[in-house]
């Protein structure tokens, strides 16, 4: 077993920081839902996330884009927020909250397949293990939540979420590692701020947030300051590591909102949850545990 580089390890500290600040905006996002459509959520979280890129992208050198891959990443940011977004929303309106977490939590093994079909990592009998884990894990902690109505067009759209994050995971590295992280993450989700709007316009118009209550706009701005930092923060890290690495993390998105539900909103620990925080941890440990095997 080889020791993980210093720079991979920050890429896998960065990983986790961004599954959990899924889960916080997960549970932020209910709460901003009451008062606003999803739609007019996602623009607002993403025209916050780029403004608050914005500053710094001035302040650094200036992007040098080839023409030639414009379309693709803004395509790879429309994808990967809007269409990923609208997917999970409409499924989560036909299926139970924890079923839709239950099925999404197939990302990190649709991302390995993904890219072992592209050539642009190996997959290894470790590795499988440790997604495997994962998933059983965050169906271990959702326990009963996973139960209840809906059918399979829900869980299909839902696995069509997790399986347009799997894609942009993969195809992202090739851009990451021609351009810097900042760049790159300001510019898809502009490109996905343009694309809601105009959603937003098409549909009859977009939330006011100027008429909003106080607290769910409080909440809208965080998930859109977050977002901002944990979208680049997450690019940095598919340059740095593997795509499977990176999506792994993603497990603790449900893990989070659960937590965030005991600690906000009185909910009780379970045996479940404790038990699929165990599980989660040891796929985690085994699959990050190998040596990295990628194609570059």
């Amino acid at each position: 077993m080889t020791a993980l580089a210093g720079s991979e390890r920050l890429a896998l500290a960065a990983a986790a920081l961004v599954g959990v600040q899924v889960g916080a905006a997960t549970v932020a996002s209910r709460y901003a839902l009451l008062v606003t459509d999803p739609v007019s959520l996602a623009f607002m979280r993403y025209a916050i996330g780029v403004l608050s890129l914005l500053p710094f992208v001035l302040a650094g050198p200036r992007p040098n884009f080839a023409g030639r891959d414009l379309l693709p990443m803004a395509a790879l940011g429309i994808v990967q927020f809007a269409f990923l977004i609208l997917l999970l929303n409409v499924g989560l309106t036909l299926i139970p909250a924890g079923r839709a977490a239950l099925v999404f939590s197939a990302f990190p093994l649709l991302t390995m397949l993904l890219a072992a079909a592209l050539r642009r990592e190996r997959m290894t009998a470790r590795k499988t293990a440790g997604v495997g884990l994962t998933m059983l894990g965050v169906a271990i902690a959702l326990g009963d939540r996973v139960r209840g109505g809906g059918g399979l067009v829900g869980e299909a759209l839902v696995f069509a979420a997790a399986f347009c994050g799997a894609l942009c995971s993969v195809l992202y590295r090739p851009y990451l590692q021609r351009y810097a992280a900042l760049p790159v993450a300001a510019f898809a989700m502009t490109a996905t701020v343009a694309f809601l709007a105009v959603a937003g316009v098409l549909r009859g118009g977009l939330t006011n947030p100027l008429q909003m209550p106080a607290r769910p706009l409080a909440a809208v701005v965080f998930i859109g300051l977050s977002s901002g930092l944990a979208y680049f923060v997450l690019l940095w890290a598919y340059a740095r590591t593997t795509p499977t690495r990176v999506a792994m993390f993603q497990a603790l998105a449900p893990l989070t909102a659960t937590a965030l539900g005991v600690a906000v909103l009185g909910e009780t620990v379970t045996a479940y949850f404790l038990a699929g925080l165990a599980t989660v941890a040891a796929g985690l440990v085994i699959a990050l545990g190998g040596n990295v095997a990628t194609t570059r």
